[in-house]
């Protein structure tokens, strides 16, 4: 799944939400809800008629690409999350200067 550059706002449940992700699968809706609230957002998740799920946080002002590339998101075990996190990537144990020696 690509980091959208977009920041959309949109009606969730009757609440004006900033989308973080459409036409998800499960297992993702539940990753990336963990991220968020993690991170303190406020998470609306909404299923289509057709089984794809809708991510978004009530903070209008959120927008993901700020938060991930500015160190404001964090895993539920508190580590900060990296691109090849939030794209489910292999998972580094630590920074990439770290991992080069």
């Amino acid at each position: 799944m690509a980091i959208s550059p977009y920041h959309t706002v949109d009606e969730l449940n009757g609440i004006r939400c900033s989308i973080i992700e459409k036409g998800i699968s499960q297992a993702r809706a539940a990753f990336i809800k963990s991220i968020l609230e993690a991170s303190n957002q406020k998470v609306i998740e909404v299923t289509d008629a057709e089984g794809r799920h809708i991510i978004g946080v009530t903070d209008i002002t959120f927008n993901c690409l700020y938060a991930l590339y500015g160190r404001r998101l964090k895993t539920t075990d508190g580590r900060l999350v990296t691109p090849s996190i939030w794209i489910n990537e292999k998972v580094n144990v630590g920074f990439y200067w770290e991992n080069r020696r």
